[in-house]
C-alpha cells in the first residue's frame, strides 16, 4: 500500500459532495486535487465515507484535521482507515503550553534560581582556592617545579606597572579629604583634626579598598583574558598532553604574585595618600608639614595593621575569581569578553563585600 494514493487511476481526479441530512456524503477521489471540494463544508460536520474510491496523504491529511475539530467519519475502508491512522500516528504532537505562573511565585522560583546558582559559583571558587593551595603544597615539598620566573613576572606586571595609577589616585583622594575635611571642621574650629581623619580613613579603609579595586579591574580582566585565550587555542590542553600541571604553571603564580604585591601596593597608596593630604591641608588649613607628622605619631598602630591585613585576602579573592573565570572561557571571542567582564565586576564586589566584612570584624574584636 502506498502512502500517496491507494490505487493508480489515469482519470482526472473528482470528488462529489452530497448533504444527506445532518452529514456529508463523499463520493469519488478525496486526493490533493480535489480538497477544494471539501472546504465549503463546516469542519464539524459528520461525513460518510462510504462511497469514497480513492484517498491519498493529503486527503487523509483533511479527514485527521476534521477529527481534530470534532467531525465524525464514518464508512472508511479499511484500507483508507490504515491511511488516516498512518497519518494521524505520524503527526507531531502538539506542545502543550503551560499556564503563566503567579507573579509571587516567579518572584520565589527566580530568586532560588540565582541563590542555588550564587552557591554553585561559590564553591567553585572555593575548589580554585583549594587547588592553588594543593599547588603550592607541591612547590614546597619540590622547589624545583617551581615556575619562579612566571612569578618575577607577574609580579612585574602586577605590581610594578600598577604603582603609577595607585599613587596618583591615593595622592588625589588624600588631596580630597582634606579639602572637603577642612571645609566642615572649619566650622567648628577643629581643623587639627583634619589629619585623624585622612590619616585613619586612608590607613584603615579607603587606601587598601581603592588599590584593590584598582588591581581588581586591572588584573582581573587580564588574568582572565591570558588564561581565557590560551584555553581557546587548546593549550592548556596541550599542557595536560605534555604532563604540565596547569594549577602550577598558569595559577599558583599569577595568584602568589597578587598576595606578594597588593600588600606593597597598598602601602604606596597609603604613603601617598597622606602627603597629598599633607600638602592640601598646608596649602588649605595651613597645618605644616611637622604638624601634621606629630599628629600622626598620636594615632595608634593598629590603623596600619587593620589595613595592610586586608590586603592578602582581597588579592586571594581577586586572583582565584580571575583564574576560575579565565578556566571557564569557552572556544569562541564572545565568551572570553564575557567571561573578563563577569570576573571584573565579580571581583570588585567580591571586595567591597570582604572589606564590609572586616569592617565590622575589626569593630567588634574593637581594632
Amino acid at each position: 500500500m502506498q502512502l500517496g494514493m491507494i490505487e493508480g487511476d489515469t482519470a482526472a481526479p473528482d470528488l462529489s459532495v452530497r448533504h444527506d441530512g445532518p452529514r456529508a456524503v463523499l463520493t469519488g477521489q478525496l486526493v490533493v486535487w480535489t480538497l477544494h471540494r471539501l472546504s465549503p463544508v463546516a469542519p464539524a460536520t459528520p461525513l460518510d465515507l462510504s462511497a469514497l474510491d480513492r484517498l491519498d496523504t493529503a486527503g487523509a491529511w483533511a479527514l485527521t484535521q476534521r477529527q481534530a475539530a470534532g467531525g465524525h467519519l464514518t464508512g472508511l475502508s479499511p484500507r483508507h482507515a490504515a491511511l488516516v491512522a498512518a497519518v494521524t500516528a505520524a503527526l507531531p504532537a502538539p506542545q502543550q503550553v503551560p499556564s503563566p505562573l503567579p507573579w509571587r511565585r516567579r518572584v520565589l522560583e527566580g530568586t532560588g534560581r540565582r541563590v542555588v546558582g550564587g552557591l554553585a559559583y561559590l564553591r567553585e571558587l572555593v575548589e580554585y582556592l583549594g587547588r592553588s593551595l594543593a599547588a603550592l603544597g607541591r612547590a614546597l615539598r619540590r622547589p624545583a617545579q617551581f615556575p619562579l620566573t612566571a612569578l618575577v613576572h607577574h609580579c612585574q606586571e602586577t605590581g610594578l606597572r600598577a604603582v603609577p595609577i595607585v599613587a596618583v589616585m591615593s595622592f588625589l583622594i588624600g588631596v580630597v579629604l582634606a579639602f572637603q575635611g577642612a571645609d566642615q571642621l572649619r566650622q567648628f574650629g577643629a581643623e587639627i583634626f583634619v589629619v585623624d581623619l585622612i590619616a585613619i580613613s586612608i590607613l584603615r579603609e579607603l587606601g587598601i579598598l581603592l588599590t584593590a579595586i584598582i588591581v581588581a579591574g586591572r588584573t582581573a580582566s587580564a588574568l582572565t583574558a591570558a588564561i581565557g585565550s590560551m584555553k581557546m587555542r587548546q593549550e592548556i590542553d596541550a599542557m595536560r598532553t605534555l604532563g604540565l600541571d596547569p594549577d602550577m604553571a598558569l595559577i599558583l603564580p599569577r595568584i602568589l604574585a597578587l598576595v606578594l604585591m597588593l600588600p606593597i601596593l597598598g602601602l604606596v597608596s597609603a604613603l601617598t595618600g597622606l602627603f597629598g593630604g599633607a600638602v592640601m591641608s598646608w596649602v588649605e588649613l595651613g597645618i605644616s608639614p611637622g604638624v601634621f607628622l606629630g599628629r600622626l605619631d598620636d594615632l595608634s598602630i593598629g590603623h596600619v595593621i587593620v589595613g595592610l591585613s586586608k590586603a592578602p585576602v582581597f588579592a586571594l579573592i581577586i586572583g582565584v575569581i580571575g583564574c576560575h573565570a579565565g578556566m571557564r572561557v569557552g572556544k569562541d571571542a564572545e565568551s572570553l569578553g564575557r567571561m573578563t567582564s563577569a570576573a571584573v565586576v565579580s571581583a570588585i564586589f567580591a571586595v567591597i563585600i570582604a572589606d564590609a566584612a572586616f569592617s565590622v570584624f575589626f569593630a567588634r574584636i574593637g581594632l
